[in-house]
């Protein structure tokens, strides 16, 4: 039995323009996943991309497989080493994004090209598994005119064209793609949970932790991403009320302050009438849900904590909106027990001598007078010389009594902890709460925009007949804080308060961000069927909506149909595009004679315009290729001539 060996069909070589498109495109995918890769990862791999293109522009070939195969494995090895694992988002786009550049050194036919245009595709689709806000999917979206420029120039016979002509034809057609779009995403059944699931971050996405160690804020409280946009049911709360509670810690062991188990119900709270607001909380990766000083209930899929804390069912890994009712006035008539009153007062043994004996002082100088040995600690801070300083410096195994004797700097966790701190030696059970504080009022979308650098901690003391009351000592160094936001207090310099515009725009832009998040990302199943129910579909089942789908892209078919009908071009269109060529020459000074063939009407064109010679070369091979070498004219290639004619602009010739 004779065996044939079958050999790959030859394939020219890949012309540098579509190769210029495709590192373009690579580039693009590179930028738009830069921010979340490793620098030297970024960095590595914008230098090998443009290698490869100097060594392209000069030489043609791929690199040997020698070269190639040590890179591959070498940037397996390095992702091991920087993520511990080849799996997740992170180190499946450090990966991915580090083959395609890779790709790169072995692409040199149209084939490898349109095989590295798909790869840059879906790396380039990958980035919204990190990001999808308005601007993160615009960039996303922009990424895809390279790529479809890429494609088109892969086309036999294209004309040489700029640059800038081989994106705005990309452009046009993302632009096609847009009804079609639209339709998908109102018809499309929406799922409770993702086809697939990709392992989130190693640490939580929140500056908030279920833990507070003094500094641990210095990097939240300089985070301008928004952590949440509460809007509330009438007017909102003033600045000074805006407390939102997210963890409550009780034991301290010298260095760190850690909560207590979630289990258990709430004491019963006597309150004022309640608020009612919705929050749109960004993905955190953790549980807790902050809600306004004191959530009332806890809304679905979510419990209330004995400390009120609210936790979600599962982990926040992508935007939630909830709706809560809370209490800014209330009161806790039920005594605090025996065990939690000796939790509130426990002090590790052998630290902070002199912040014990300080408390203890208060509470000989003032007896059972709580309201008084309070007032002390918050006239120590006061009148004491304490700033407010997010760069404060470092504290030693007697952090307390270092901070309240010596460096007297530091921001709200140095304040609420030393504050706790004082309360204990005094007798007084406390605790730490930490959560956000204020927000900007976005009066245009009419919501409470809180940003990561809204976060804050204070303390929590127990007073008979009252319960926990609230006490936040950093209002007592630095009002600004708690009545105007952070941003007013971590304005201390000129330079900082100059720029305070910027931020205001920020916020302002931020509405359209809300707008993008309730309307977009938030489109979920509820409101799918909402929206369908509003025109009349009263069943909005799997089922229903795949018949939708149909007719809907039906319909933009059919649309789009017509309008290529209504388009549609004369019968002989080689002869309307070279209608146009001799129109356009004459009126450069070439005018075509009666008798005069095409090869030599395009010859004397390209005498007459000798700095257009290369075009009407390439018109004059194009043109005869479609009137005597096919039965039919192939349609990429009348499609090419056709474009390269409306393309072309004569430079006039003056006699």
């Amino acid at each position: 039995m004779r065996l044939r060996l079958f050999r790959r069909k030859h394939q020219p070589p890949l012309e540098q323009r579509p190769f210029d498109l495709l590192c373009i495109t690579i580039a693009v995918v590179l930028g738009v996943h830069a921010s979340h890769l490793p620098w030297w990862l970024t960095l590595a791999s914008a230098a090998t991309l443009g290698l490869r293109w100097w060594q392209r522009s000069r030489h043609a070939g791929r690199a040997p497989s020698y070269f190639k195969l040590p890179l591959a494995a070498l940037l397996a090895a390095a992702v091991v080493f920087h993520y511990d694992t080849l799996f997740g988002r992170e180190p499946g786009a450090a990966l991915v994004t580090g083959l395609l550049v890779l790709k790169l050194l072995e692409t040199e036919t149209s084939r490898d090209a349109r095989v590295a245009t798909a790869f840059a595709c879906f790396a380039l689709m990958s980035a919204l598994l990190f990001d999808q806000s308005m601007l993160a999917t615009l960039f996303v979206a922009l990424g895809l005119p390279p790529a479809i420029a890429t494609l088109r120039a892969l086309q036999p016979a294209r004309p040489s064209v700029t640059l800038s002509r081989e994106l705005l034809p990309a452009l046009g057609l993302l632009a096609a793609s847009v009804p079609l779009a639209l339709v998908a995403f109102v018809f499309v059944p929406r799922l409770n949970s993702p086809l697939w699931g990709a392992p989130g971050a190693a640490q939580a996405r929140s500056g908030l932790s279920p833990d507070m160690s003094l500094g641990d804020f210095a990097d939240v409280l300089l985070d301008e991403r928004p952590a949440m946009r509460v809007s509330f049911e009438g007017a909102p709360p003033p600045n000074s009320q805006r407390y939102f509670r997210a963890y409550v810690l009780w034991d301290y062991d010298g260095h760190t302050w850690r909560g207590r188990s979630s289990q258990g119900s709430p004491a019963p709270l006597e309150h004022g009438p309640a608020l009612h607001y919705t929050i749109a909380l960004e993905s955190t990766g953790q549980r807790t849900l902050p809600s306004l000083d004191l959530p009332l209930e806890a809304p679905s899929d979510a419990h209330l904590g004995p400390d009120r804390e609210l936790q979600a069912d599962r982990p926040v890994n992508d935007p939630l909106i909830y709706r809560l009712a809370s209490a800014l006035n209330y009161r806790q008539p039920a005594e605090l027990s025996a065990m939690d009153q000796r939790r509130a007062l426990h002090l590790p043994a052998g630290r902070n001598p002199r912040a014990r004996a300080l408390g203890e002082q208060w509470r000989t100088q003032y007896g059972a007078n709580e309201a008084a040995i309070i007032q002390a600690a918050l006239n120590l801070f006061h009148d004491g010389g304490f700033s407010y300083l997010l760069s404060p410096p470092p504290l030693g195994a007697n952090a307390m009594d270092d901070f309240l004797f010596g460096t007297r700097e530091g921001f709200c966790e140095h304040y609420a902890s030393s504050f706790t701190v004082l309360m204990r030696a005094a007798g007084i059970p406390a605790r730490v709460v930490t959560g956000y504080q204020g927000g900007y009022w976005n009066a245009t979308g009419n919501y409470l925009l809180v940003r990561q650098a809204d976060a804050h901690a204070w303390s929590e003391v127990w007073l008979p007949q009252r319960g926990w009351v609230r006490i936040d000592p950093t209002a007592a160094v630095r009002p600004e804080r708690v009545n105007q936001g952070s941003a007013a207090a971590n304005a201390v310099t000129a330079d900082a308060a100059q720029n305070q515009w910027l931020l205001s725009l920020r916020n302002r832009w931020d509405f359209v961000n809300q707008w993008w998040n309730q309307g977009v990302i938030g489109f979920d199943t509820l409101r799918q069927h909402g929206l369908l129910t509003s025109f009349g579909v009263q069943d909005p089942s799997v089922g229903t909506l795949g018949l939708l789908l149909a007719i809907g892209g039906s319909l933009t078919a059919l649309l789009g149909l017509s309008w290529a009908l209504w388009k549609r071009p004369e019968a002989d269109q080689a002869r309307a595009a070279m209608q146009l060529l001799e129109k356009r020459l004459a009126g450069a000074g070439v005018v075509r004679r009666p008798s005069e063939g095409p090869q030599h009407y395009f010859s004397r064109a390209a005498r007459t315009l000798p700095g257009q010679r290369v075009e009407l070369e390439h018109l004059k091979r194009t043109y005869l290729e479609l009137r005597y070498a096919h039965e039919e004219p192939p349609a990429d290639l009348l499609k090419n001539f056709r474009q390269a004619a409306r393309d072309f602009r004569p430079r006039r010739v003056f006699k």
